[in-house]
């Protein structure tokens, strides 16, 4: 068993992780990372990327049994939709991903351990290898990216047909019918996907709108389009058991609400309800490390942890488990470590992104959470309704909601939900990061015709002078 030291040892090669050791290599540190199973992290391999393949597919279904005499499309005999073909499809589109990340291990000289790594003290890392044997690792900075894991619902467990977003992203084959616990954005995404492959789809949430940590107008415009496209949801909803214990007879999921129970059968399940840190079996305990109430690691805003050569990113914080939240988290830690100028992460406007159909987007504080914190609330909506490239595009649906405070012009949030809008959100959190005004961001000249040109008339809506509506 040999003994290497480093100046940096990252635990974790997620989006946060493999981006931590990155930065740190380019600060001239000497780095090690130690990963498990998912170089790239769940995002590349079972999450966000794989997903995003999947949810393009069935885009191009709808569009094909939805929209077609909208387009023209006329096809003669039967159009089938290979649901195997999209899965590999979006393997091929992960894996892609994945090999991008050993290229930047090796462009940037940082060593790669395969095998799980447990502390033995506040400086040493035991690494058990995938490959078998053991090898052990000191440094002088630690930077913990272990991320998440799924949370089940209350006295549930796990089969062949209660599954996580992990087994059925990994799934050649569909059910016929299928029950999602979440209306979050996992839940909502494979909903979308599922359905227009075929799959009867029925979405259960607790709380008593879909995408609840949504603006309640985003949430209420989802809800439309997906009665429109036939997706069954039920909110205020509470899941009480998952029966399974009969393989020759479907799933029963006992539901209720307003204290009325009633069975949803279906073949399979899908637990969508959220995820917790995952902190256990890496000998956290051996570092002095202090975890939060939630059980995250808790840390400062440079992801430092109350021991001053360890730090925390991304999931394990429990901050804002999004993929880009880490990646910020990451630079920031490893800038710190390298002595390097930085600045925090205020993670409140930090742009979030669900990505069925219509898309969402959005940052900063809701309408409600602005007027409960005492804003002078001031909110512009525009609709794609009226926006020229929507219309092109065949999807004039949904909106931009725009919310400032009217003293000081200052941006508080975004809310947007419609076409493409994932991609719209930079220039507004560029600008709020920037203390822009909306009278400043108006000025902004937007290319026509675009669906950035809704964003620039909401923020017009702002400044008191919105022009096409």
């Amino acid at each position: 068993m040999s003994t290497t030291h480093y100046d940096v040892v990252v635990l974790g090669a997620g989006p946060g992780g493999y981006t931590a050791a990155v930065r740190a290599t380019q600060l001239g540190l000497r780095v090690a990372v130690v990963e498990e199973k998912y170089w790239g992290g769940v995002c590349l391999n079972v999450g966000c990327i794989p997903s995003k393949a999947l949810l393009r597919n069935a885009e191009l279904a709808h569009i094909f049994t939805q929209q077609a005499s909208t387009f023209g499309i006329h096809v003669d005999g039967q159009v089938s939709f290979d649901y195997g073909e999209a899965y590999r499809r979006s393997r091929k589109v992960a894996d892609g991903r994945v090999a991008g990340v050993h290229y930047l291990m090796k462009k940037n000289d940082i060593t790669e351990y395969d095998g799980r790594g447990t502390f033995t003290d506040d400086h040493t890392l035991r690494i058990d290898l995938t490959a078998g044997g053991t090898e052990t690792v000191t440094f002088e900075n630690c930077i913990i990216a272990t991320g998440a894991t799924t949370r089940l619902l209350p006295g549930t467990a796990l089969s062949d047909r209660v599954v996580t977003y992990e087994e059925q992203i990994l799934s050649e084959t569909l059910p016929e019918s299928i029950v999602i616990a979440g209306a979050g954005a996992i839940g909502v995404e494979f909903a979308y996907v599922l359905h227009n492959y075929g799959v009867k789809v029925t979405v259960v949430e607790f709380l008593d709108r879909m995408v609840p940590t949504e603006d309640a107008d985003v949430s209420k415009e989802l809800s439309r389009q997906y009665r429109k496209l036939g997706i069954e949801v039920h909110t205020g909803t509470r899941v009480e058991s998952i029966d399974d214990s009969d393989p020759a007879a479907k799933v029963r999921v006992t539901v209720s609400k307003d204290g009325q129970q009633r069975v949803i059968e279906a073949d399979k399940v899908l637990q969508a309800i959220g995820f917790a840190p995952r902190t256990t079996g890496y000998g956290l305990e051996n570092t002095g490390v202090r975890l939060t109430d939630r059980g995250a690691i808790d840390v400062d805003g440079r992801g430092r942890t109350n021991v001053p050569h360890l730090f925390a990113i991304g999931d394990v914080t429990a901050k804002l488990m999004l993929a880009h939240a880490a990646e910020a988290m990451a630079v920031i830690a490893a800038e710190t470590i390298g002595g390097a100028e930085t600045m925090e992460v205020d993670f409140t406007m930090i742009p979030r992104a669900t990505y069925c159909q219509p898309q969402i987007a959005s940052f900063g504080w809701t309408e409600a959470q602005a007027r409960e914190l005492g804003f002078d609330v001031k909110v512009a909506k525009f609709p794609f309704s009226a926006n020229g490239k929507a219309h092109g595009l065949g999807e004039p649906t949904g909106f931009v909601k725009v919310i400032s405070d009217n003293r000081y012009g200052e941006l508080l949030g975004a809310h947007l939900i419609g076409p493409e809008v994932t991609e719209l959100l930079p220039e507004l959190t560029l600008a709020q990061q920037w203390d822009l005004t909306v009278h400043e961001v108006a000025r902004n000249v937007h290319a026509h015709p675009t669906l950035g040109e809704a964003v620039k008339e909401a923020v017009h809506g702002l400044a008191g002078h919105m022009i096409n509506m």
